[in-house]
């Protein structure tokens, strides 16, 4: 059998997955065979990057989503979406009325998978160092605004904030804010290499080949107290160097479950019901590419450049001709799934238009055709990357207003050169760290931002920002939000280009599919379980 599942927002900012249901019930089975699972996202230890999985360090998806395995935060993104939940907490929640002074409380006898108790000094000792590091990746950023962490008995841990925030609970369910056991993790150094440990719902091995992980053994943690129901008691992630060797493997069942990222063909392919054996299940992501700038290089750093490219880029031509329905064009970096999503890029540049790009660049003085490279990774976003670029280099050449080449990389060089500022121009993806407009915006735009982008607006950081913060009603954040965006359609130091589905397939034994991932693109290995083939 062979079923595509769509799941769609029940009001924008909250999505609800439904059950895809093709074996068994959605609890699953406690059947011991592991249910193995494939993946393109490759984890490498280098010298700019030797500690990929300290949870101090670790900053995109990949990595992310096996620090939520195994690292426990004090709340966590539930099932079905939602607001966050407790999970090493018991409870956790502001107690002022200005969303400054955030407390929890630990589950009682709550233990790291070792066996050593998890206490409050623990949580201020994983706060504080990830502060303290401050890891060039930028992720510290995520808890800047702490001022003091407090406890009080082995319990309860008291936050103080610089200033109201109402996505700080979003925040305390990142891995950033992962609960680490001090003897395991030193507080001014990063852990090398591919060790973790932690009080997740499960534990970790890695099987390591030249400095990259080849696989992954997650075991169901026996000592685990949380929110989280596991539905396995195994499960191993193999990584494969790229879609079509997955796809191979999910065929030949040597995997049960395909994640990130499967090629548009492939899609296509298990959506047609070429494979009986295989379902597909797609649900609305929160996934967003774009072209960043480093804003002090000689090529763009006059806003004209930027806004000329802003004018030509054609991104309904990119959605038909690389990801087909599996994307649509984006004018924000805020998803239109979103509350506080505004269309700023359209309303301001309209449709492309040779003419009007023209215009910008002549009252700019700028000299034309603009010689600049575009660069993007091999690698990490999937083999689609390629033709997309190859798409934006034609449509800005075409114009006669600029003379691109291309350059491709992998990620593991990829990203230190862009943190360094190597690049002019280079393509990114974002997958959320919380469903919240503020973590679309802040993390590009504000101090300490992931991307190291020379980029600054006081007004964004000191006034827009903290006054979309305050409202616990994200509703009312609208106003500022939206004048964020059209700021940023205005300066262009990012450009969105497309906001895209996320899919998983798996063979029809496996249950639990629809919640293997969330709309943030957090992958949940304990929703999984084996049925009866359907």
């Amino acid at each position: 059998m062979n079923r595509k599942t769509l799941v769609l927002p029940a009001v924008a900012g909250l999505l609800t997955p439904v059950l895809a249901a093709c074996g068994g019930s959605d609890s699953g089975s406690k059947s011991s065979d592991a249910i193995v699972v494939g993946t393109t996202d490759r984890f490498t230890a280098t010298s700019d990057a030797p500690a990929p999985l300290d949870p101090a360090y670790a900053y995109d998806v990949g990595t992310w989503n096996i620090l939520r395995q195994t690292v426990q935060t004090l709340m966590t993104q539930p099932k079905g979406e939602g607001d966050p939940v407790p999970d090493a907490a018991e409870s956790c929640s502001f107690t002022d009325s200005g969303s400054e002074r955030y407390a929890c409380k630990l589950r009682s006898d709550l233990k790291f998978a070792d066996g050593d108790t998890v206490t409050a000094s623990d949580v201020k000792y994983s706060i504080e160092r990830a502060l303290h590091i401050k890891a060039d990746s930028g992720v510290s950023a995520l808890l800047n605004n702490i001022d003091t962490v407090e406890t009080q008995g082995d319990r309860e841990v008291i936050f103080h904030l610089k200033t109201a925030d109402a996505t700080f609970p979003y925040k305390l369910s990142t891995p950033v804010a992962g609960i680490i056991n001090p003897k395991d993790y030193e507080k001014g150094k990063l852990r090398d290499g591919f060790e973790v440990d932690g009080s997740g719902p499960y534990t970790f091995k890695a099987d390591v080949k030249d400095n990259t992980i080849v696989s992954v053994t997650f075991d169901k943690n026996p000592s685990y107290k949380g929110y989280v129901k596991v539905e396995n008691n195994e499960v191993v992630m193999r990584t494969y160097d790229d879609a079509a060797a997955m796809g191979t493997a999910i065929a030949d069942g040597k995997i049960d479950v395909m994640t990130r990222t499967m090629s548009p063909s492939q899609i296509q392919k298990l959506d047609s019901g070429a494979d009986a054996n295989v379902d597909l299940v797609d649900m609305p992501g929160l996934e967003i590419r774009y072209l960043a700038f480093n804003t002090n290089a000689p090529t763009v750093k006059s806003k004209a450049v930027r806004q000329a490219m802003a004018q030509l880029i054609d991104r309904g031509e990119i959605v038909s001709k690389v990801y087909g329905t599996q994307a649509e064009p984006l004018y924000s970096l805020v998803p239109a799934t979103l509350t506080g999503h505004s269309n700023s890029f359209f309303n301001k540049y309209g449709n492309p238009s040779n003419s009007k790009a023209k215009e910008l660049l002549t009252k700019a003085g700028i000299t034309t055709p603009v010689k600049l490279t575009l660069h993007y990774t091999t690698d990490h976003y999937g083999s689609a990357t390629k033709q997309e670029f190859e798409i934006l280099q034609k449509q800005l050449n075409n114009s006669g207003l600029f003379d691109v080449s291309l350059q491709g990389h992998p990620w593991s060089a990829f990203r230190p050169a862009e943190q360094k500022g190597q690049y002019d121009v280079y393509g990114m993806g974002w997958f959320p760290d919380f469903p919240d407009a503020d973590n679309f915006l802040a993390p590009f735009l504000d101090k300490d931002n992931f991307l190291g982008s020379p980029y600054s607006n006081s007004t964004i950081q000191r006034t827009l920002i903290p006054e979309s913060r305050r409202e616990s009603d994200r509703l009312n954040a609208a106003k500022s939000l939206t004048e964020i965006q059209d700021t940023v359609a205005e300066d262009v130091p990012v450009l969105p280009l497309w906001q895209g589905k996320q899919y998983v397939a798996a063979r029809d034994d496996i249950t639990g599919v629809s919640y293997a991932l969330n709309s943030s693109s957090t992958l949940q290995l304990w929703a999984l379980g084996r049925g009866v083939s359907g």
